[in-house]
């Protein structure tokens, strides 16, 4: 088996320096030198968890997380992966609704949960950032997502996701779906308060819980 050791460490590093044309050559090579493209998703992965330890930090702006945003996006777009993921998944795992609610334009956990999403067979539907309630009911009817991922970094996002799922309930789409909300805050008690089904602060977690829906 090939050592990757120095082409990780380095990837690595170049996302979390937002090297872009960096990142995208060493992922190329990588990719033909054979090394599996979900192991590539886990390094661009921790490499935007050290983005975001650096925004939380002070030492990175909004700009470099959407900037880590499009390196990801990148990345998953490279002809080698969209291949990969195509031939191991021509049986759909379920269709995700996802977005980051209103006021908060904050989407460097979204955008790794949408990578892992996909990944693991998923279609997802990405609204974006700082998405009403009204848009969530208007996509929930064209898109007919199986979950709706919620997701927020501030913490006064907790009452535009309740804000969502009442409006979502209103509608009368809320036992259509499954909903799962994402942020580093929540816990049992916020989950139970906005109304959603479950909960998650990281993305694997969150993946855990979609694909045992998906099961039932």
């Amino acid at each position: 088996m090939k050592d990757f050791g120095t082409t990780e460490e380095l990837l690595i590093d170049y996302v979390e320096q937002l090297e872009e044309t960096k990142v995208f050559e060493l992922a190329n090579h990588a990719l033909d030198q054979g090394m599996n493209p979900l192991d590539l998703v886990n390094l661009i992965i921790e490499g935007m968890s050290r983005v975001g330890k650096r925004y939380e930090a002070k030492e990175y702006y909004i700009a470099d997380l959407i900037m880590a945003g499009i390196i990801f996006r990148g990345v998953l777009e490279l002809k080698p992966m969209t291949s990969y993921f195509s031939s191991h998944h021509k049986k759909k795992s379920g269709k995700v609704l996802l977005g980051t609610v209103k006021d908060d334009i904050h989407d460097i956990g979204k955008e790794i949960f949408r990578a892992l999403l996909e990944t693991h067979g998923f279609e997802v539907l990405d609204l974006g950032v700082d998405v009403s309630g009204e848009t969530f009911v208007k996509k929930t009817r064209e898109f007919k997502p199986d979950i709706i991922g919620l997701s927020g970094v501030l913490t006064s996002t907790i009452d535009q996701m309740k804000q969502v799922i009442d409006i979502l309930a209103a509608a009368g789409l809320k036992d259509q779906v499954r909903i799962i909300a994402g942020a580093n805050y929540l816990n049992a008690d916020g989950c139970s308060y906005i109304g959603a089904d479950a909960f998650a602060t990281d993305a694997s977690k969150g993946i855990e819980i979609c694909l045992e829906w998906m099961k039932r």
